[in-house]
């Protein structure tokens, strides 16, 4: 068994509504990972929300009885320095740039999601300058660190820290381990006798395989056994003769893709309604910081499932077990294509099982990629690919030809417009723009 060290985490937006989950993680494996300082960083707009959740964390540890300091910091290098993992979990602009993420868009009558078409494009926008600034600061002060990257759009911030930084770096999705906890339940058999293979990039994969117990059970599962979804994405049904057909199962976040129309309708019924998801997470989260500032309160509470990013800290704290003890394991990671898609660019990033080893991420070429899925693809690839580019850039033209070809951005004209409001909307988060 690998020596034990004691390792040092540094948390990029330890401010976050998610930390006390991912503090939980690290509490429960401090058994095989002993992390003896855990820094959580923010910036001065977000000092509020860390003290919050940062004397929560501070609670969870005391109570757990582990020797794990817990430091709270607007000193990004201090926590930098030294640090073995550095986890990213921002938002540029908090929520109030999340809603306009949502709500521009559906006033042009396009789909206005966090991560997928316009919206998906501007937080990229604001957030891969602000990630390769981090960056070179890890290049500088912790050249050996693993950057584990959660911020969303998580495929496009991981893709754009491959190409343009010497950081080595995986992005992580909860969306992969939300499937593999589903197949398990639904075949009411423990998680590690499981094993579904995934077709694609961040938020627009295809799950062309489903193991259990060795024994195929795909076909079963297209035939509809229970339906795979999360909270943040509407619980609109597939229509089962175009999943039989599909020969796979797509994440719930191509529903925007294959039935446009009718995630549009629901959409705009609920910004009239309720308000777009950025609108209900501002109210979970004002609820979930009034809970962390109970002094008496020394653990996650529930209600922080509500909040979407189920198994986040899960799937964090196993990929961090992984590299530091070099399990071997199978994990669905972001890593770079190198050669895997030949109809995809070898630096993008993709979506893949992968063998964690101490030394990195090994990807496992998929046996099957089904003709038919190739061509979205391809597509919102060269989408991702022209706003990471733009974003490092700030060339407006490249953020044009993105926001063209995104497939669900119907015409030239309704993209320009989009460009220039939502431009001018996140101004003050976008200075390549506007130097």
């Amino acid at each position: 068994m690998k020596e034990q060290r004691s390792i040092k985490i540094a948390v990029i937006g330890g401010g976050s509504s998610y930390t006390p989950e991912l503090v939980e993680g690290l509490i429960k494996g401090y058994g095989d990972m002993p992390v003896s300082e855990l820094w959580l960083v923010d910036i001065e707009e977000g000092r509020q929300k860390l003290e919050t959740v940062g004397n929560l964390a501070k609670r969870m540890v005391k109570k757990s009885g582990i020797p794990m300091e817990v430091h709270l910091t607007m000193d990004r290098r201090t926590a930098i320095r030294g640090a073995d993992f550095v986890t990213t979990q921002m938002r540029v602009g908090q929520l109030e740039a999340r809603k306009l993420d949502e709500h521009i868009p559906i006033s042009h009558s396009v789909i206005g999601q966090e991560t997928t078409g316009p919206g998906g494009m501007f937080k990229a926008l604001r957030t891969i300058p602000v990630i390769l600034d981090i960056c070179r600061d890890i290049e500088e002060l912790a050249p050996n660190a693993w950057m584990l990257n959660f911020t969303n759009p998580a495929g496009m911030v991981t893709e754009a820290v491959i190409k343009y930084s010497r950081v080595k770096t995986v992005g992580l999705c909860n969306s992969p381990i939300n499937f593999k906890k589903f197949l398990a339940e639904a075949y009411r058999t423990p998680e590690s006798r499981v094993l579904p293979e995934f077709v694609g990039i961040n938020h627009l994969h295809w799950v062309t395989s489903a193991l259990v117990d060795g024994k195929e059970r795909l076909p079963e599962l297209l035939m509809g056994k229970g339906e795979y979804t999360a909270k943040n994405v509407p619980t609109l049904g597939w229509d089962p003769e175009f999943l039989q057909s599909l020969v796979s199962i797509p994440t719930y976040y191509l529903k925007y893709y294959y039935m446009t129309s009718e995630m549009l309708e629901e959409e705009k019924a609920s910004l009239e309604k309720d308000g777009t998801r950025a609108d209900v997470v501002s109210r979970v989260e004002k609820e979930l910081f009034e809970l962390y500032a109970d002094e008496s309160l020394e653990e996650k509470p529930k209600q922080l499932e509500q909040r979407g990013g189920a198994f986040y800290s899960e799937a964090a704290v196993q990929l961090m077990q992984s590299l530091y003890l070099g399990r071997n394991d199978i994990q669905t990671l972001n890593v770079p294509n190198d050669g895997i898609y030949d109809f995809l660019p070898e630096d993008a990033s993709i979506e893949i099982n992968c063998v964690v080893t101490s030394a990195g991420p090994i990807p496992l070429a998929p046996k099957h990629v089904p003709q038919q899925i190739k061509g979205l693809l391809h597509a919102v690839k060269t989408y991702e690919s022209l706003a990471i580019d733009a974003a490092v850039s700030g060339d407006r033209g490249l953020a044009l030809q993105a926001m063209v070809h995104h497939p669900l951005v119907p015409s030239v004209s309704t993209a320009k417009m989009l460009l220039d409001e939502m431009l001018e909307a996140h101004r003050k988060y976008l200075p390549n723009f506007f130097a």
